[in-house]
């Protein structure tokens, strides 16, 4: 099984050896696996945002997929929105998962359209368990942040000899 922290190695391998993937050297070669990476996450974001209209929302909502675009700077990106008629209605953005590979980025990243804090919501053992997923989510987004403060070398795990 497959775990937040094992995506950050991957990442921090790309950095550490500049290739993307096992081999993706070139700006094309890399741009395929974005391709191919959106197709495999699109049921995936489908799914997180049905949840939410189901959970949240009611069933009010509307999700929406761009598909791989490129932007004007020449990099790529992908969304994933789900909208309902009150958010609408407030003219603030919908929910959104968002796929992107900058012109100068090593390698595409992901992000939400507003996510900063998480509300802090536990009173009982259950709760706070169940909250496992978000501050494993939140630790590895804080590692690769910290990544990009310095560089790669700061992860242990990430040297060449942890491989």
């Amino acid at each position: 099984m497959s775990t937040v922290h094992d995506a950050l190695l991957r990442h921090f391998a790309d950095l550490r050896d500049g290739t993307h993937g096992d081999h993706a050297r070139s700006r094309a070669d890399k741009e395929a696996l974005f391709h191919r990476a959106v197709a495999l996450l699109d049921p995936h974001a489908r799914r997180a945002l049905a949840e939410a209209d189901a959970e949240l929302l009611l069933g009010e909502g509307r999700t929406e997929a761009t598909g791989v675009r490129r932007d004007p700077d020449g990099g790529l990106h992908a969304r994933w929105t789900l909208s309902w008629p009150r958010q609408r209605r407030a003219g603030i953005p919908p929910i959104t998962l968002h796929a992107f590979y900058g012109a100068g980025f090593h390698h595409p990243h992901l992000r939400g359209g507003t996510v900063g804090d998480w509300p802090l919501n536990v009173f009982t053992p259950d709760q706070a368990a169940a909250e496992l997923p978000t501050l494993r989510a939140i630790a590895a987004a804080d590692a690769h942040n910290l990544v990009f403060r310095r560089d790669y070398r700061i992860i242990p795990a990430s040297a060449p000899q942890a491989r």
